[in-house]
């Protein structure tokens, strides 16, 4: 695991808001060097802080416009399979562990109804699962977001090892 400072965190943020600008782009809007820029993107990618630029694709735009968590109760000796199982249903779009009462909150997206109808059929008929609970999203007023995490995190963190921040 790597500490990230504010330079880090403004470039990760840069990236978030615009996926596609060049290292020139990038380091005159952070007011840097554009070997910096390189030396740090390459160190947040080979540590897996920067898994990877991923565009963000709007399902409801592409025609998908049903979408879902399914909260499974497992035989959790059984959970390595049902993951790889789901990972095989093409409606999965994430899976994640969960303590509690379920073990899995896996969110799901389709057409129709009554293509969720069959994934989740799909899910239950998983040697391992037990149960499921479908909860429909209506909408997603905030989506997945990292970026303030990280600002508020390296706030106070400077801006790089030997360059002040930018007023």
């Amino acid at each position: 695991m790597i500490s990230i400072d504010r330079l880090d965190s403004e470039i990760i943020g840069r990236l978030v808001n615009h996926a596609r600008p060049g290292i020139a782009e990038l380091a005159g809007a952070l007011g840097v060097a554009r070997n910096t820029v390189q030396s740090r993107l390459r160190r947040l990618e080979e540590s897996g802080v920067l898994a990877g630029l991923h565009p963000i694709i709007d399902l409801e735009s592409a025609g998908v416009a049903v979408q879902a968590f399914v909260a499974l109760e497992l035989d959790q000796r059984k959970l390595p399979r049902v993951v790889e199982e789901l990972a095989a249903i093409a409606h999965v779009l994430e899976i994640n562990t969960q303590a509690g009462r379920d073990d899995l909150l896996v969110r799901v997206a389709a057409v129709t109804h009554r293509d969720l109808q069959g994934a989740v059929t799909r899910m239950i008929e998983i040697d391992g699962v037990r149960s499921t609970v479908t909860t429909m999203i209506v909408s997603t007023p905030l989506q997945l977001r990292t970026q303030p995490l990280l600002a508020h995190l390296t706030a106070q963190a400077g801006f790089g090892r030997s360059t002040p921040a930018p007023e």
